[in-house]
């Protein structure tokens, strides 16, 4: 069903392809940034509920940045803003990087006029041929011909981290490749192994860093590998591929809450959408590890006992509505379901699966599944100011939001930027989390919102709150100086249980506290290359109560310095 369900759609598209799609890492941290605040100064427009962007659409909006910048210039006595100079300096960077994409004519007659002008602009090092490089910025070995881009890139960094408790490390290495065919198709791969000296992000631990799944070594140091990548057609107004990567949903600047990024990397089938400029539609089909073994499939071999987990699946949908310039409404729903196969009903991109959860279940909870609901809010309608709201519906009823003693299972998040104002180059960030207990729990262990344990929800997971602001500073191009403040609270995290006689809805929001941290952060960071900084970073924390849920190095109060270098992402 799934193989036919492919061929068609890339049967369909391969006529009317006219443009690649190749996906930007999320934790490519410092373009999404410039892009937000090119969308904060009403520049350009975005959407940035839905991540991760592709490079043709990063391209395009850094075209349009340039020809709106080109435009203000040309009527100095406009409303359009103007870009300031840092500002054209990090715009030129990035389109250094991003010259290989081939945008399509929209808005901007001129769009690939500007392609054509950045296209040799490679910084050769050798191999000066027209269509071939090896570049220092962006680093790596590059082609493209009418027919073939491709672009080979390595990775590279190390973390050292020091406090009171002890030094610890995290090294890796790997390298990137993506490239275009034709008009039709694109293709990228990304592999790196990873050495740390303790774990750093355990399924238990509080910190936004990516989960992975850890070897232990008899020194205890952990090692882990990480693969992404995928194959995308795409068409003027939409696109389709195959992918392994990570996804975040829910528009925030410390950690989503209604798809945080955070679990390891899982393959999925995904769909985009955007026929006209005031309609954008995404949906994903992905295949989860449940780390639950199914004994029934699970057998003896002569010398070793074959583990079989049960299967699990996410199916997840978000439309966006844009009735106006900088304002985006965005609904959503998914569902968790496990034990069978690839069930078609959840392949129709449009289903609300919340009703298909019931049918297919005939309103039996335990039968397998857990459906979600969600929302997002952004406006950008008022220059320089970026306010945003995201609401995850779990388990809710409209009788429990004015009820004294029961809850629903919500997760809220609210939160401002105002970027440019009213200093250049300065952003302010206030940020609000609330999640109640269980909201990313189930009773089942097989239809958890999780993924090789690794909650997808925020990474404080339910029964948290937190408070994010922070101050960012650019006083020349790749320069940022950055200042923040966090306080969260976890509380205790009793069972989930469900049936006569529970009162799994009564459990009261942090009630006993088991995790409070607090975490003063001054970082600089410089971007020397495209994908290519050195970071400086220190933190003041207090992590407090249950040591569990941080390494051991940062329990309790801590002065952690750390120096790293970064290559590719």
């Amino acid at each position: 069903m799934l193989k036919k369900f492919l061929f068609f759609i890339l049967l369909l598209v391969s006529g009317t392809v006219r443009g690649q799609v190749v996906y930007e890492d999320i934790n490519n941290a410092s373009v999404y940034e410039f892009l937000d605040e090119l969308a904060n100064m009403k520049v350009i427009t975005l959407n940035s509920a839905v991540k991760p962007f592709s490079r043709a659409c990063i391209a395009e909006k850094l075209r349009e940045a340039l020809a709106a910048d080109d435009l203000a210039a040309a009527n100095p006595g406009g409303k359009a803003p103007r870009l300031n100079k840092r500002q054209r300096k990090e715009l030129n960077f990035y389109l250094q990087d991003y010259q290989f994409e081939k945008v399509a004519r929209h808005d901007h007659g001129d769009s690939l006029r500007l392609a054509d002008n950045y296209r040799y602009k490679l910084g050769f090092l050798a191999l000066k041929q027209r269509d071939m490089a090896v570049a220092l910025n962006p680093i790596g070995f590059h082609y493209r011909d009418s027919l073939f881009t491709l672009s080979i890139r390595p990775i590279l960094g190390f973390n050292w981290m020091t406090n009171e408790h002890a030094s610890e490390y995290h090294r890796w290495w790997g390298g990137s490749v993506f490239g275009y065919v034709g008009k039709n198709f694109g293709f990228y791969a990304n592999l790196r192994d990873n050495n740390e000296s303790v774990p750093m992000s355990t399924t238990e631990y509080f910190t936004t860093q990516q989960g992975a799944v850890y070897k232990y070594s008899l020194s205890g140091a952990v090692y882990f590998s990480e693969m992404r990548g995928g194959v995308n057609a795409s068409v003027k107004w939409g696109s389709v591929g195959i992918m392994v990567d990570h996804i975040a949903w829910g528009d925030n600047y410390h950690g989503a809450n209604i798809i945080s990024g955070k679990a390891p990397a899982f393959p999925y089938l995904m769909v985009h959408l955007n026929p006209v400029k005031w309609f954008d539609f995404n949906y994903m089909y992905g295949w989860l590890n449940s780390n639950v073994t199914d004994s029934s499939r699970s057998y003896q071999t002569p010398d070793f006992y074959r583990q079989v987990s049960y299967n699990k699946y996410i199916a997840a949908s978000m439309i966006t509505f844009i009735p106006w310039r900088g304002l985006y409404l965005s609904v959503g729903n998914s569902v968790i379901y496990s034990d069978a196969r690839v069930n078609p009903v959840y392949l129709v991109p449009f289903f609300f699966f919340n009703t298909l959860h019931a049918t297919k279940t005939s309103l039996t909870n335990n039968s397998g599944s857990n459906p979600q609901l969600f929302f997002n809010f952004s406006s950008r309608q008022i220059r320089h100011l970026h306010l945003f709201m995201s609401i995850f519906l779990d388990d809710w009823k409209l009788s429990r939001f004015t009820a004294k003693d029961q809850y629903n299972f919500t997760s809220f998040k609210a939160g401002a930027r105002l970027s440019n104002f009213p200093v250049q180059n300065l952003s302010v960030t206030a940020e609000y989390t609330h999640t109640t207990p269980m909201t990313y729990d189930h009773f089942l262990s097989t239809t958890t919102f999780a993924s090789n344990g690794y909650s997808m929800g925020n990474y404080l997971r339910g029964n948290s709150q937190e408070i994010f602001l922070s101050l960012s500073f650019h006083p020349v191009r790749g320069l940022q100086v950055s200042t923040s403040y966090t306080v969260a609270k976890h509380g205790d995290e009793p069972p989930y249980l469900s049936g006569a006689g529970n009162s799994v809805y009564q459990v009261p929001f942090i009630k006993n506290l088991a995790w409070q941290g607090h975490a003063l952060e001054v970082s600089l960071k410089y971007e020397f290359v495209s994908n290519g900084f050195f970071l400086v970073r220190y933190v003041n924390s207090n992590n407090s109560v249950d040591a569990y849920y941080q390494p051991d190095f940062l329990a309790g109060r801590t002065n952690t310095v750390s120096l790293g270098i970064n290559i590719g992402f």
